[in-house]
């Protein structure tokens, strides 16, 4: 077998061949797409952080007052 044969089997070769076929034949988003999945993603995470933050604030100021209320 030749050293060139040896190349062409190996698997690791292999993969980076075949992994670059496939990533060919991807179909990429345009930069305004990839900038308005961002935005959204940004936005998205920032309006459940609120919802969650005012959530854990009323759920704690509730077990203050509970905890007032029986001591």
């Amino acid at each position: 077998m030749s050293a060139l044969a040896k190349v062409v089997n190996n698997p690791v070769v292999n993969y980076f061949r075949t992994s670059y076929e496939e990533l060919r034949k991807v179909t990429w988003p345009s930069r305004e797409q990839t900038i308005r999945y961002a935005v959204t993603t940004v936005v998205l995470c920032a309006a459940l952080a609120a919802y969650f933050g005012l959530l854990d604030y009323a759920l704690s100021q509730g077990l203050k007052a509970l905890i007032s209320v029986t001591s």
